[in-house]
């Protein structure tokens, strides 16, 4: 029996989330499927564009993304504190920008009068809304549902397009949070789609580097903020030119297969990681697979168990190692 997302998503615990959804059926979600000789690469721009309508609306962060054939990843880190200070119109606006809402919130929106007794009813939707606005799963079906309809219309087929539940796994410090965050880069690099970061075509990296030579950089993701003491603050808790140095590093070792033989210069960044070289390309090109549902340490496991109430949370081998 599938374990409850309650029990997988505490944000209590931490606010960032690696989420992967996969297609269920043989056809392609997205690229050049070789077995109909179809090329699907538009659809790639689809997920991008509805991601970023998404960072307008929800409460939550776009760290990092990569959109590949059959599946895509995203890092997400959910700023619980800022709705609390929305009013009702910005509630109302940020739901409408992805769902119709009802009668009486567009009735609202339009400008017209309401009656205290209406509003008081809007006002509990919204309060509905506002929480649904900071769920994760609420993020993922708000992604997926008008592209798996999208996709299954030009298919001409019906029923499921994604797998029914989409992988999560929490990262519980910045250790983990970089790791998931290289490791959903560097997915075409691994995949021999591209050389480098910088040309992984619908990545975030690729978005970062093309937004560096921009005048005026216009980026849905969340900004680095160089605050290395605490992942709980807005952002990712580093500098933007440290971390894509980094990848640059690890996907340069993972093009060349270099795993036995590291080049000596290395990025000051893996110092302040505590993490060999060896043991850095380990977990930045397998967190998915070293790591279930939780990305930590043996005693963070240990606290975020008792907060999803369970009895414990298995510290696999990889929490052991690089922890």
């Amino acid at each position: 029996m599938p374990t409850p997302r309650s029990q997988l998503i505490s944000l209590d615990d931490t606010p960032w989330y690696h989420c992967i959804s996969r297609c269920v059926r043989r056809a392609w979600l997205c690229g050049f499927d070789k077995e109909t000789g179809t090329d699907y690469e538009y659809r790639r721009e689809w997920i991008v564009d509805r991601l970023e309508l998404l960072s307008h609306a929800f409460s939550i962060e776009i760290a990092a993304f990569a959109v590949m054939s059959n599946h895509h990843h995203v890092v997400l880190r959910v700023d619980a504190e800022s709705p609390k200070q929305w009013s009702l119109e910005e509630t109302v606006r940020r739901w409408h920008t992805v769902y119709n809402g009802n009668f009486l919130s567009q009735r609202f929106m339009s400008g017209q009068a309401l009656s205290n007794a209406e509003m008081r009813v809007l006002e509990r939707d919204a309060a509905v809304w506002k929480e649904r606005l900071i769920s994760i799963s609420w993020f993922m079906r708000a992604l997926n549902e008008p592209i798996a309809r999208a996709a299954n219309a030009e298919d001409n087929c019906t029923g499921k397009f994604f797998e029914a539940r989409f992988k999560s796994q929490a990262l519980l410090d910045e250790k983990a949070i970089l790791a998931a965050m290289a490791y959903v880069d560097l997915n075409p690099i691994r995949a021999q789609l591209a050389e480098t970061p910088e040309n992984s075509e619908y990545t975030s990296i690729k978005s970062r580097v093309d937004n560096l030579n921009t005048k005026n950089p216009d980026t849905f993701l969340a900004p680095f903020t160089g605050n290395e003491k605490g992942a709980a603050t807005a952002g990712v808790p580093y500098h933007l030119s440290d971390y894509l140095e980094l990848v640059d590093w690890t996907g340069r070792a993972v093009r060349d297969n270099q795993s036995g033989s590291i080049n000596a210069s290395l990025p000051p960044i893996l110092n302040r990681l505590g993490l060999t070289p060896s043991d850095w390309l380990m977990f930045a090109t397998q967190v998915e697979s070293l790591f279930g549902n939780w990305v930590g340490s043996p005693s963070q496991f240990a606290a975020a168990s008792k907060s999803v109430g369970q009895k414990w949370i298995c510290a696999c081998e990889g929490s052991w190692r690089f922890f």
